[in-house]
């Protein structure tokens, strides 16, 4: 019988020790490849787009040639453009994907569905979510990967999602948009349009696998509100320029020519983390534009090194100092009020869940799944919402260990390939 742990910490610790091995040579911190194997348009989904239209989805991969670690951990960056332009191949895009690629990491530049009917906030808020939609797909082709051909040697502990400007849009709200209550209630979209959509997650491919990252970056990025990033959320590492007046450093209406809706830009976010206490790491460029690496190559430089530092640190690489200092915040962030939505009550059914027992619990709780229906995704979440542990199998029967969590009541959502979904409320006392 194979064991779903709740938590991962034993996994984590060991994949942290085999990391460490690998940074004491100097891989994830230097330069220790002399060239780097990248592949063109690999296709990780489809969907529709704004026009009606099907587009098929890629991604350039890069990968440090010659490498023969076993796992190796994951970059997907977003390339920027408004969400009406730009591609998997713009320049900083790639600079950054070859860049990390000769340090060790495999990165991939996706391309997403782009596009608008109209440029104005609310068809700027369907292109986000489809640019989310898409994103959630390609993390879940590396996840998918890793449990089939294992042809690009993933870490799937170690998967890390980024972008600049639209891209870091982007990647902030995969991170950190995680119920729908939290656009709809505010009216920035209907539950039925988002439904019609395909939901948060999207069909935009690989369905049935898991969507987690363990960390985002942000360059020059905003989130829609700061309190959609919550205590127990992934890790953050940001950078942005207290001039830019596309997307504001803090809080302003995001202006790619037409003034849209207002964000919260990067500086509001880091001083949610402190609030908080989420793990982030924040840089300012005191004067600078939008993405101001994208034509200056010291820019381009820093950042490397900045996002370096923040990731062996996520690795637990030892024995290397910070390459770029963490600059100070410029000026004070406004944390204002905004309401927030509870996760409330799934409805309950059991199509694919057969039997859970025993329900409440106080530690092994035994987890049946229907027969034939292939591969299953099983992702447990808290009564905020937060996403405590996600899974894929093909097997029908589960131990559930309740390992570190505390008492309360927790939702274990099971899905497979072909879209249907069961939730089951779990009580542990």
């Amino acid at each position: 019988m194979k064991k779903f742990y709740l938590s991962i910490c034993a996994a984590l610790a060991i994949g942290t020790m085999a990391n460490a091995q690998l940074c004491n040579g100097g891989r994830y911190a230097n330069t220790v490849f002399k060239s780097v194997t990248k592949t063109d348009s690999v296709v990780y989904g489809s969907n529709t787009t704004f026009s009606g239209s099907t587009q098929t989805l890629n991604m350039n991969i890069y990968q440090p040639a010659g490498d023969t670690a076993k796992a190796r951990p994951l970059i997907i960056w977003v390339h920027g453009g408004s969400f009406l332009g730009g591609s998997s191949a713009d320049g900083d895009v790639s600079t950054l994907s070859d860049s990390f690629a000769v340090k060790g990491y495999v990165c991939a530049s996706i391309n997403y569905r782009l596009g608008m009917a109209g440029v104005d906030s609310a068809q700027a808020i369907l292109a986000v979510i489809r640019a989310v939609q898409d994103l959630k797909a390609a993390v879940r082709f590396f996840y998918k990967d890793s449990k089939t051909t294992n042809t690009y040697m993933i870490d799937t502990n170690h998967i890390y999602i980024g972008g600049a400007s639209a891209g870091a849009l982007t990647a902030l709200h995969t991170a950190y948009l995680k119920r729908d209550c939290q656009i709809v209630d505010p009216g920035y979209i209907t539950e039925s349009a988002l439904t019609a959509m395909g939901g948060l997650e999207g069909t935009s491919g690989n369905a049935g696998y898991s969507d987690k990252a363990a960390a985002c970056i942000s360059l020059c990025g905003a989130l829609g509100h700061y309190n959609w990033m919550e205590m127990g959320d992934m890790p953050l590492c940001s950078m942005h320029g207290t001039s830019d007046p596309v997307v504001i450093y803090g809080r302003g209406k995001v202006n790619p020519g037409i003034p849209l809706m207002y964000l919260d830009g990067d500086r509001i976010l880091y001083a949610q983390a402190k609030t908080i206490a989420l793990a982030d790491s924040f840089y300012t460029w005191v004067g600078a534009p939008h993405v101001p690496f994208d034509n200056s190559v010291a820019y381009m430089d820093t950042t490397i090194w900045y996002v370096r530092d923040f990731l062996v640190g996520q690795l637990g690489c030892t024995g290397y100092a910070a390459l770029q200092k963490t600059d100070a915040p410029y000026g004070a962030a406004n944390l204002y009020s905004f309401p927030t939505c509870p996760l409330g009550i799934p409805t309950l059914n059991s199509e694919l869940v057969s039997n859970m027992y025993p329900n409440p619990s106080r530690g092994e709780v035994t987890l049946q799944l229907a027969e034939s229906h292939g591969e299953y995704n099983i992702q447990i979440s808290d009564i905020s919402g937060r996403i405590v542990s996600t899974t894929s199998t093909s097997k029908s029967t589960y131990t559930i260990e309740r390992a570190g969590l505390t008492a309360g009541v927790y939702f274990v959502r099971v899905a497979d390939t072909k879209g249907n979904t069961s939730v089951k409320k779990l009580i542990f006392y």
